[in-house]
């Protein structure tokens, strides 16, 4: 049974393999990924026409000067000598680079320099004809390749964000000398058309030979002089092309681009959630506002109305017969005392029949006051009853269970009184008992029985 090596195992087998055939090598290739991270390595790609090589610069094999390390760029041709190894966690291999010597810039990286020179002096790049991207389009026209993993996640957090948008598909080439003339028929296309709000350039990530197709001028002024917005996500973050630096807006990645394009549904529904919160907090104080009001209009509304001034003249009278009736027994009672004190005065000095005779005029006198009290109150107890049917006959309500109606003008100005103060054709508020009935006036009568 032949040998099952694990992962390690057989990467471990690869590497010595490789670092055993290959101690010590020269390359030669364009620098791309340029990357200078905190601890002071250096990593890059060295990359030609047909293929691409990982390398890293450690720290402690820089020996040379500063200025070489700083010198490095994007798109420099270099000469470097290193050893071939294996990366385990990754199960790539790389150069370890001990020494770089500078070949210049590569000559498609001078071309983009120079098409990028002469594209800003005729305001291609100008930030002021720019224009904003649409908030929530619900149209979108894609161009991509429709088979690439750009389309893919694109359209999956499309369908994750946002409220929904239509998109359309435009499949064209993204590599390779025909594929400028493809995206720019697309772009004419989608314009001609006008259905889409937006138009979006997606591309996944690669050298620049694998992005020069969007580095033509053809394909730049057709992005400029698209009437319909153009957002581009095209490579990783790092890549930047001629299209993108057209284009109303970058996206670093297409990912990203959908991220520029939709919010997310989340924060649409927490947006929903705290206008709602803002929506009740506004209509609980309004209607506490209108509670307060309609609180203080009825308590001034009973305050001023006819019952309420009946009720209030009725307490006052009350209160002025109980004042009048104590008064009258302590006046009853203060005679009857005076008197009691003069027939006992009068007892002891005069003989018994003198004090029958005094004492009958006394309690007739008694009587008399009392029936002269129980008098005035009648008379009193009639003036109240009086004022309290006057008062009853004025509440304008009264009426009203008779069968009787009140009918308001329109408009609510007032109650009405003559024929005159309403016209055919307006709306009145007839106010029966209890409720109310909206009526439509078809004719109306004057004195001399004239129909208007």
């Amino acid at each position: 049974m032949a040998h099952i090596f694990s992962v390690r195992e057989l990467t471990q087998a690869v590497k010595a393999t490789l670092e055993g055939e290959f101690p010590i090598v020269w390359v030669r290739g364009q620098v791309s990924n340029l990357s200078r991270p905190g601890s002071g390595h250096v990593y890059f790609t060295l990359k030609d026409g047909e293929a691409c090589l990982a390398a890293v610069w450690f720290k402690s094999q820089q020996w040379q000067p500063a200025a070489a390390r700083a010198a490095l760029v994007n798109g420099q041709e270099l000469v470097c000598a290193g050893r071939l190894t294996v990366y385990p966690p990754r199960g790539a291999y790389q150069l370890v680079v001990e020494m770089v010597q500078d070949q210049g810039l590569g000559a498609l990286f001078l071309e983009f320099e120079a098409l990028k020179k002469r594209l800003a002096g005729l305001g291609y790049f100008d930030q002021e004809r720019k224009r904003p991207l649409p908030g929530h389009p619900v149209r979108t026209a894609v161009v991509t390749a429709p088979g690439g993993a750009a389309i893919r996640d694109f359209l999956r957090l499309a369908a994750e964000r946002g409220h929904g948008s239509s998109i359309r598909i435009h499949p064209v080439l993204v590599q390779g000398d025909e594929a400028p003339g493809q995206i720019i028929r697309a772009i004419a296309e989608i314009n001609a058309q006008g259905w889409a709000e937006v138009i979006v350039l997606i591309r996944g990530g690669g050298s620049l030979e694998d992005l020069w197709a969007f580095n033509n001028e053809d394909l730049a002024r057709a992005v400029f002089n698209s009437a319909i917005p153009v957002l581009t996500g095209i490579g990783h973050e790092t890549d930047t092309s001629i299209a993108d630096l057209v284009a109303d807006m970058r996206a670093a990645t297409p990912s990203h681009a959908a991220h520029l394009l939709w919010p997310e549904r989340g924060v649409l529904a927490q947006m929903v959630d705290d206008a709602q919160g803002r929506l009740q907090q506004v209509m609980r104080g309004f209607l506490g506002r209108r509670e307060e009001l309609l609180a203080a209009r009825e308590q001034a509304l009973s305050w001023l109305s006819p019952k309420a001034k009946m009720s209030r003249t009725l307490e006052r009278l009350r209160d002025l017969e109980k004042s009048l009736a104590r008064l009258g027994r302590n006046m009853v009672e203060r005679r009857a005392a005076n008197l009691r004190q003069s027939g006992r005065f009068l007892a002891r000095s005069l003989d018994d029949r003198f004090w029958q005779t005094t004492r009958l005029r006394l309690e007739r006198a008694e009587r008399d006051m009392a029936a002269a009290m129980t008098e005035a109150l009648r008379r009193r107890d009639q003036e109240m009853s009086n004022r309290t049917t006057a008062l009853a006959g004025l509440d304008p309500v009264r009426p009203l269970d008779k069968g009787f109606c009140l009918v308001q003008r329109p408009n609510g100005k007032g109650y009405l009184r003559d024929a005159a103060q309403i016209d055919p054709g307006d709306i009145v508020c007839i106010i029966p008992r209890r409720g109310r009935v909206t009526a439509k006036v078809l004719s109306t009568q004057d004195e001399a029985g004239i129909i208007c």
